[in-house]
């Protein structure tokens, strides 16, 4: 199946679909291999059905494709010959063996904070435990004229911090190594921070209030991270934060778009110390605007079991969720998440709903274990109007109150998600 890519645009920071890596392990991590998956390193350096770490990826910008390169230890097309000080260069700051920069298509931006500790023993890794692929780095389709890496050098000046994470000394040991997996090896800002007008996250840390408030990515809207009571984690304990990175779903949501590919190779694998340190962290980010909590209105319940309601896309509802999600919006804990009072319904941009609509939901696999229920998809049996009905239906259903969907929203979605297709999206800004 064609992949959607998606970069941003002159200076290329983005976030790139998951590839799977070739086997799961049972075996306890090396601390090199723990800290390639809180980084997620496998998901932008492979390909599905290619080898673990050797590249390839296409990445879509306006000015062309690049594609990442092969970070196995092989000395002819990986990263053999680079020695520590040239690896902690490339991933830190940005800056190849042969002094190119590197676009931040690399989150060094968010990298830049990994502890030295850290960084010798993820280099131990690629370089003892990684086995070397011999395959070739793919050229970029940037023509040459707009190749230029040097402005890079002020962006990175302007727009990135150096040194690795500092512990606040007025917040415990547990916050702290949260802060430090969520804004540096985790790199969720990379996803959940809108971008500024040079496509640079708003925010890198805590101190900023668009720092995790979400953002428009991949044709999906990567979620408020923050403690809004509606469309964020307000309604949220620590315990479900952290049973969603281990499981990829609890009894509010499911893992879904671009949060599959960090689900399926990277925080299930963390202890659970760091999944609840990541959850309180989380937890502690203040909400971005004062919102009233969902209450739940029964009354559509009501209206779904009589059989024979009359808001329009109810039928549709009948004919095509209830099945999964009720008559009473609230799903089936905790593999079919509740439609009433989900942050995602009530989320003010509908590309995630409109996306799952038209494509379903792609595999969750957790440690090689595939999930047993999946959103399926609509693309063929229902048309714009019918998608756009039904999803305004389940956003104001159930005391949701969210603003409807529009035909053309989903026209407008329908070829760019288009499995079958090769189109560029180019990243939005918020």
């Amino acid at each position: 199946m064609a992949r959607i890519e998606i970069i941003a645009a002159t200076l290329l920071v983005l976030w790139a679909p998951v590839a799977h890596a070739e086997q799961e392990t049972t075996t306890p991590l090396s601390a090199g291999e723990y800290i390639a998956r809180a980084g997620d390193c496998i998901a932008c350096h492979s390909v599905p059905g290619g080898k673990a770490f050797a590249g390839g990826l296409k990445m879509g910008t306006p000015m062309g494709a690049i594609y990442t390169t092969n970070i196995t230890p092989d000395k002819e097309t990986g990263i053999g010959d680079y020695t520590y000080d040239d690896f902690d260069r490339a991933v830190r700051r940005g800056i190849a063996k042969d002094g190119h920069r590197l676009y931040p298509a690399m989150p060094y931006p968010s990298y830049a904070k990994i502890t030295d500790a850290d960084m010798h023993a993820l280099y131990d890794f690629f370089m003892k435990e990684v086995p070397p692929v011999k395959q070739a780095n793919k050229a970029s389709e940037i023509p040459g004229y707009l190749s230029f890496r040097w402005p890079l050098a002020i962006w990175n000046m302007v727009f990135t911090e150096s040194g690795p994470y500092a512990s606040k000394p007025d917040r415990d040991a547990a916050w702290n190594r949260g802060a430090y997996l969520v804004e540096g090896l985790g790199h969720c800002g990379a996803c959940h921070t809108p971008r500024g007008w040079a496509f640079q996250e708003k925010a890198l840390d805590e101190r900023g209030s668009a720092f995790l408030q979400g953002a428009a990515l991949d044709a999906w809207s990567a979620s408020n991270l923050r403690g809004d009571a509606r469309t964020g984690l307000g309604g949220w304990s620590e315990a479900d934060v952290a049973s969603f990175l281990k499981t990829g779903h609890n009894a509010k949501a499911v893992a879904f778009g671009s949060m599959l590919d960090v689900v399926n190779n990277s925080t299930p694998y963390l202890s659970d110390d760091d999944l609840n340190a990541i959850a309180k962290y989380l937890k502690s980010l203040p909400a971005t605007a004062v919102q009233a909590a969902p209450v739940y209105d029964e009354a559509m319940s009501k209206a779904l079991s009589s059989g024979s309601p009359q808001q329009p896309g109810a039928t549709l509802y009948l004919g095509y969720c209830v099945s999964c999600h009720g008559a009473d919006g609230k799903g089936q804990t905790s593999y079919i998440p509740p439609l009433a009072g989900n942050a995602v319904l009530l989320d003010g941009d509908p590309q995630s709903l409109i996306n799952l609509t038209l494509n379903g939901a792609q595999p969750l696999v957790v440690k090689g274990a595939p999930d047993a229920y999946r959103m399926p998809q609509y693309r063929a049996q229902l048309s714009d109007e019918e998608i756009a009905e039904v999803l305004s239906f389940v956003r104001g259903a159930w005391g949701n109150g969210a603003a409807a969907v529009t035909a053309d929203q989903v026209k407008a979605m329908r070829p760019i998600t288009d499995p079958s297709s090769d189109q560029v999206i180019i990243l939005k800004m918020r």
